[in-house]
Formats: structure tokens, C-alpha cells, sequence
């Protein structure tokens, strides 16, 4: 059967497939050049090479989101985008080839790959075995995918009589348009894994009631959305919606990719309109929104929830989706019914893969901006831990550690100081540079950077013994740490870990909408020596830091407001290095107490804002500002004590 034949099939079966091409770089071009020409189509290539025709990176995929392709060619000679692959795969119609170009078949997992960049926290782009044999596994186990290897034969893309397709996708739609037509007030919630036309719908509803007004994350992504709404397609941005003194008419208020919205503005927004419409992808590229079900939609008092799960572009039966839902780990975690007592272990690629799979899946549920790039860092990245609860591939909890710190004592300064900003280390380096402890990224520690307990097992410990067990086995590191967007529910859990709060960022996340927090868990004396410390560093400072952080949190707060040499020190970062001006503010506070000035009085005791004060002073913008600040707090200095401040400006040059 020839391949125009079997593409014909394919296209009168609604599917697409998949069609690997391994081999050195020419003989791969011309395998996939020979396809271009004997099947017409739009090929579209995703690639970093400049060699390739009319190629696009793989970053710019999103600028094609919401058109369709006849085939097309993803380029992972150098490095595999698995981000950018999914998302290409959900744009090919019914009846295309995905033909996925590698380096030699036997090669591959040992070759550097350049994607690791964005994701391992390394200088270098390194190999990504685990990954890449993972991916060969499963395509070496599906007979759907064709195989094209140099100096190995070729596994043909052999006929298969499948059954003719017949799109249901438009009755599901329609029967779901007529629900949300005749609901009463409250919150629609509409989930679908992509290509299963849940904007289109929305669109539809927009349509049809004409009186609707839509939001979503960008404008940019609408498109799909507005062109089945047609002249009756009103979009505001979040925020200029928020910052209305009442809400603009509208009977609906409909939210594209609503899981893409920080919570807090979700829920002033579903408060505002009389019927809410949230839709959001329960898979793919962007990360889950089982997370997003989980946590936010289940807050709301009356929520009606619908799903689509009839392909719109292609058939239930698409070995391509099939095969990179496999690949890249989009089915759901497996709830387990079994109540016998659950065992905790460390697991690794090398020795533990199915079970960790399980994990990735169990924590993806949990975190609903978890992507691709997580899996590849999960399975590839070095200084990856990894523990979980129950057996087997039916894992109950799953805790996810990251290596930091260990860094040299010169290149911890230089990062206290605002000089240098080297990968990774997120808790470590931000417990130097802004809460002011260049210890805390000499030190070696483990962050806990993502847990999750199945939902039907909570409240049962699991979570606080993963912990537990986590900080016994981690007898060669100083602390553990955490860093969270906080809510109350979340800090009470790490305390009841055993955790003690350090730090509480001046900006709200934008994932989360939440203040970042960070906590930490001494293992060794000098873990407890710096958790001490952080602590009573935060308590003095946060009566001043309440000014920057909207939180109804209560710290026991020191009452010795004195400048101090801590301060002083600080202070010196911030007038002749590179300190920011929040992470500095407390002791700013402090220092215009004791030694008044013109911008510091303006800024902190009159609470004039940044740009007014700028304004007045005739500066243009905030960098100026902080220039001319830094300099004023530095003659403060000089002031105070002209010897100490040259032994601290000598010192700080050491460190550029």
C-alpha cells in the first residue's frame, strides 16, 4: 500500500500519525524532503535550524495556535521542545503525518540535547536519556507509528482497515449550547482536553445570547472563540474589567482558559456577573486543569460542571494523540482503592520509572501548572529527589525535591549583593539576595518543590510523613525548604511540618495571585543558626514590610526598632551594590528614623508614591529614582561613620 494510499485511509478514517526519522542530518533532510514532495500539504516546520525552508521555532508556536495544518515536520535533532510539540500535534486536521526528525536511533539518548537549557538549571546542554528512551520505548510498542532508521529496515506504514469517521462533536456541542442556554444564575465550568472545540462552544454561547462578555489570560488567544461569537464578540482584559466601580452589562461573563487566571482575580471576577462560563484545558502544553478543578471550582457555592470529550479535528481513535498522550504523560492519575498500610520510598528514573510516572501524573492532578518541561526536568535534571507513598504504579502521595546552595562563599556574596543571579537555587539564592543572608546559598539544602496526596487519601498524614521521612534521609544537607504562594491552609500544613517562616515576598505571583512565601526546616546546627536568624530578621522587619504585603498575617514582631550594624551592612548593599529597594525597606525604615533625608522622608514617611516623588524631583522613571536614592542613602552613611562606610565600599567592590 503506498503511502498516498495509506494517507487517504487515514484522512477518510479521521486520524493522524506519527513517522520518526532517525539517521545523520542529510539523510534525515532528504527522507523528509521526499514526503514533502510526494504528499502535498502545508508542512509546516517547526525548527531551530536555519537550514530548514520556512522553518519557525519552536518558542513561536503560539503565534499559529487556533489554525490547522496538513502535516508538518517537528525538528529534534539538537533538542526536543516538548512543549512545542504537543502543541504543534494539536494542530494537524485529520488524515496528517507528524514526522518527527532525530539524530541516529542508537545515539540519541546520549547526545546533549539543547532543550536542557530552558529546564536543568546547567551552562551546557546535557544528554536526557531517561526522556529520549522513554520516548523510544513507546515507539517501538505502538504499531501506529512509522519508523524510519538509517541502515535498519524500515517499518512500513502498513494498511489497517479502520472504520470511517464519523465526527460526533457537533451533537455534544449543541446539546451542551442548549444546557447553558436555559441555566439559571450561577457558575458553568466546561473542561476538555484540546481539540475538543470547548472555545468554539463557548463562542457559540456568546452567539446565542448576545449579550455575553468574554475575558481571557491574552486577547491573542480568542481567536477561535470570536469567530463563533461573530459581531456579538465583547472582550475586556481582566483587570480593566476589575477596575470598573460596577461591572459592564452582561447577562454571561465568559473565561477562556480560566485556570491561566490568578485565583484572586477569578474570584472577584465570578462575583461580579449574574452567569459565569469557565473553560479550561485539562491537558496539554500549558499544564493540567484538574488542579484548577480541584482548588478553585470547588470553593464555589453553586457550580455546574460539563465536559467535552468528542474530538472536533480528528477521531477518538487518533493514534497520534493516543501515542503522545502516552508520551508525555497527559492521562489522569489513577485514584487507589487500597487501604492497606502505604509504604514510603525513594524513587529514581533508573530503578523506578513506572512508579514515578505514576508520581508525575499524581502531582500534574495537583498543580495545575504543570507541564511538559516539569517531565523532562523530573526525569533528566541533576540534583532531582524523589519520594513517594503506596506501591507500585498506585502511588497515593508523591514529594518532589530539588538540590540547592553549595554554592562558593565569593559567589554567594556576589548574589547577597545583587551582582550575580546563576541558575536555579530559588529559595537559596532569594534568602540572600533579599532576605539578606548569604549563607543561605553556601549552605546545602533540598526544596521541596512540588507534593500531592491522592484526594480520597487526605487528612491521613501522608503528606507530613513524606516530609518526615524526606528530612530523615537528608542527613547530608543543612535545611529543607519550601517556597509557596501563601494562603492560610498552605502555611498551616508546613508549620505542622515543622517548618518556620523566613521570608514573604513583596509581589504577588502571577500564577497563583498569592504572596511568595518561603519557609525552611533545619536539619544541621548551622541550618539552625540561619533559620534563626531568618526568623527574627522577618519578625523585626515586618511592621514595615505590612506597607508592601496586603496579608492578614500576625508575626510577633521585635520591638527593637534601633538601626543596627545587620542594618548597616544591609544598607551598604543597597547604596553602593545592587540590593533591591524592597528587600531593603525595612531597614530604610529604620535608617530614616535615625538619620532624616529629603527622598527617604518623601518615600517613607509621607508614603508619597515612587512615581509622584520621581515626578517632583524631575527624574524620569523609577531606575533614576533608585539611582539618586541609593546615592543619598550612601552620604547618609558616610555621615554616620565615613571609616565603616570605606571598609564597606572596598568590601563591596571585591565582590562585582
Amino acid at each position: 500500500m503506498s503511502l498516498v494510499d495509506v494517507t487517504a485511509a487515514m484522512q477518510r478514517a479521521g486520524i493522524r500519525r506519527l513517522c520518526a526519522i532517525g539517521g545523520d542530518a542529510d539523510w534525515v533532510w532528504q527522507q523528509a524532503a521526499r514526503w514533502r514532495a510526494e504528499l502535498p500539504g502545508d508542512w509546516l516546520t517547526l525548527s531551530d535550524s536555519h537550514e530548514l525552508p520556512d522553518a519557525v521555532a519552536p518558542t513561536a508556536l503560539r503565534t499559529l495556535l487556533g489554525r490547522e495544518f496538513q502535516h508538518a515536520i517537528f525538528d529534534a535533532r539538537d533538542g526536543f521542545h516538548a512543549e512545542a510539540f504537543a502543541a504543534l500535534a494539536g494542530t494537524l486536521r485529520a488524515g496528517s503525518w507528524l514526522l518527527l526528525l532525530t539524530p541516529a536511533w542508537k545515539s540519541w539518548p546520549n547526545q546533549p540535547d539543547a532543550d536542557s537549557l530552558r529546564w536543568a538549571d546547567v551552562a551546557e546542554p546535557i544528554a536526557t536519556p531517561h526522556f529520549i528512551q522513554h520516548l523510544q520505548s513507546l515507539m517501538l510498542r505502538d504499531p501506529q507509528v512509522m519508523l524510519l532508521r538509517q541502515h535498519q529496515p524500515v517499518r512500513q506504514a502498513a494498511g489497517i482497515d479502520w472504520p470511517a469517521w464519523r465526527c460526533q462533536a457537533p451533537q455534544q456541542q449543541a446539546q451542551m449550547l442548549q444546557q447553558l442556554s436555559a441555566m439559571p444564575k450561577g457558575v458553568a465550568v466546561i473542561t476538555a482536553a484540546r481539540g475538543r472545540g470547548k472555545s468554539a462552544l463557548a463562542g457559540m454561547l456568546a452567539q446565542h445570547n448576545q449579550h455575553a462578555l468574554v475575558t481571557a489570560p491574552a486577547k491573542v488567544s480568542t481567536d477561535v472563540l470570536a469567530a463563533f461569537a461573530g459581531e456579538h464578540f465583547r472582550f475586556m482584559a481582566p483587570d480593566a474589567i476589575l477596575a470598573l466601580e460596577s461591572p459592564p452589562p452582561a447577562q454571561w461573563l465568559i473565561v477562556d482558559e480560566a485556570a491561566a487566571i490568578p485565583a484572586p482575580l477569578l474570584q472577584q471576577l465570578v462575583q461580579r456577573f449574574p452567569r459565569v462560563l469557565l473553560t479550561t484545558t485539562v491537558q496539554g502544553y500549558e499544564g493540567t486543569g484538574r488542579g484548577f478543578m480541584l482548588r478553585f471550582c470547588a470553593t464555589l457555592p453553586d457550580v455546574r460542571y460539563f465536559q467535552l470529550d468528542e474530538p472536533l479535528r480528528w477521531s477518538p481513535n487518533d493514534p497520534l494523540e493516543q501515542w503522545l498522550s502516552q508520551a508525555l504523560l497527559f492521562e489522569d492519575a489513577q485514584e487507589n482503592r487500597v487501604n492497606a498500610e502505604i509504604a514510603i520510598y525513594p524513587a529514581t528514573p533508573q530503578h523506578n520509572l513506572p512508579a514515578l510516572e505514576a508520581g508525575y501524573r499524581l502531582l500534574a492532578s495537583a498543580h495545575y501548572r504543570t507541564s511538559p518541561l516539569d517531565l523532562r526536568r523530573m526525569l533528566d535534571a541533576p540534583g532531582m529527589r524523589f519520594w513517594l507513598a503506596g506501591e507500585a504504579e498506585h502511588i497515593t502521595g508523591a514529594l518532589w525535591l530539588v538540590e540547592e546552595g553549595g554554592l562558593a562563599q565569593p559567589l554567594a556574596d556576589a548574589v547577597w549583593a545583587g551582582y550575580r543571579r546563576p541558575r536555579g537555587n530559588l529559595v537559596a539564592q532569594s534568602l540572600a539576595a533579599h532576605a539578606g543572608f548569604a549563607e543561605a546559598a553556601t549552605l546545602r539544602s533540598l526544596r521541596i518543590s512540588r507534593i500531592a496526596v491522592q484526594a480520597a487519601k487526605r487528612q491521613r498524614g501522608i503528606g507530613k510523613t513524606l516530609v518526615a521521612t524526606a528530612r530523615q534521609q537528608a542527613q547530608d544537607y543543612d535545611y529543607l525548604s519550601v517556597s509557596f504562594g501563601y494562603t492560610e491552609a498552605l502555611w498551616q500544613f508546613w508549620r505542622a511540618c515543622g517548618f518556620t517562616l523566613v521570608r514573604i515576598g513583596s509581589q504577588r505571583e502571577a500564577s497563583s495571585g498569592c504572596y511568595a512565601a518561603m519557609a525552611m526546616l533545619a536539619i544541621t546546627p548551622a541550618g539552625s543558626a540561619l533559620q534563626q536568624q531568618a526568623a527574627q530578621r522577618l519578625a523585626r522587619d515586618w511592621p514595615w514590610l505590612q506597607d508592601l504585603v496586603d496579608l492578614p498575617l500576625v508575626i510577633a514582631s521585635d520591638a527593637n526598632q534601633q538601626l543596627n550594624e545587620d542594618d548597616e551592612w544591609l544598607l551598604a548593599g543597597f547604596a553602593w551594590a545592587l540590593r533591591p529597594f524592597e528587600a531593603s525597606y525595612a531597614a530604610l525604615q529604620r535608617l530614616v528614623r535615625h538619620s532624616p533625608s529629603p527622598l527617604l522622608n518623601a518615600i517613607l514617611l509621607q508614603k508619597q508614591t515612587l512615581h509622584d516623588v520621581a515626578q517632583h524631583v524631575g527624574l524620569n522613571g523609577r531606575k533614576a529614582l533608585m539611582h539618586k536614592l541609593r546615592g543619598e542613602v550612601a552620604q547618609v552613611l558616610i555621615q554616620h561613620d565615613a571609616h565603616a562606610a570605606d571598609r564597606w565600599q572596598q568590601r563591596l567592590r571585591s565582590l562585582q
